[in-house]
């Protein structure tokens, strides 16, 4: 933002009109921390929250229609809803999310009502062979991001392939350890 270099391991800031993230040092993401502020940019914080007691069954995620077992959601300030991206080879996808549904998910885990818009999201990752039980984490949306990208050049064929089923375990392990637990 300013010009000013930064380092591998730097903060970040939503542009909530264009929808993207920038690289920013130290001072220039403090300018963006007022909460309740009604700015162009706001700063991506480092809250992480596990969920081990996510309350979401196969059915309620049907009816989200969300054709993967791996999406993230936020709540878009400018757009006044909630949004649901997956992500596949191509990159992000967004997807329409049935208002009753997501009402419905919101109702049965209140902390959802915690999320700072357009900053913070819901990432789920639904059962599979491996796990019973859905993994949900309270995450800073640029974490959700950086899966993204980081799906983009590890997939493989139709289904990601082994490479980025490793990858996703991996990069929810390290969601879960950092995540404080929140029954």
């Amino acid at each position: 933002m300013c010009a000013e270099p930064i380092g591998g391991a730097h903060p970040h800031v939503v542009d909530v009109v264009g929808r993207g993230l920038l690289c920013t040092c130290r001072p220039c993401y403090l300018l963006f921390t007022a909460e309740g502020a009604e700015l162009r940019y706001r700063a991506v914080p480092d809250r992480y929250l596990s969920l081990p007691d996510f309350a979401l069954h196969a059915g309620a995620w049907d009816e989200l229609q969300i054709p993967v077992g791996l999406a993230f959601f936020f709540s878009n300030s400018v757009q006044s809803r909630t949004v649901a991206f997956y992500p596949g080879p191509a990159g992000a996808t967004e997807s329409e999310l049935p208002l009753g549904a997501w009402d419905r998910i919101v109702g049965a885990n209140p902390v959802l009502g915690s999320l700072v818009p357009d900053v913070e999201a819901l990432i789920v990752r639904m059962p599979d062979r491996s796990r019973t039980e859905p993994a949900a984490h309270l995450v800073p949306i640029d974490r959700c991001y950086e899966l993204v990208g980081l799906l983009r050049t590890a997939w493989r064929g139709f289904d990601g392939g082994q490479e980025a089923r490793a990858l996703l375990d991996a990069f929810f392990a390290d969601l879960a350890a950092r995540g404080k637990p929140v029954r």
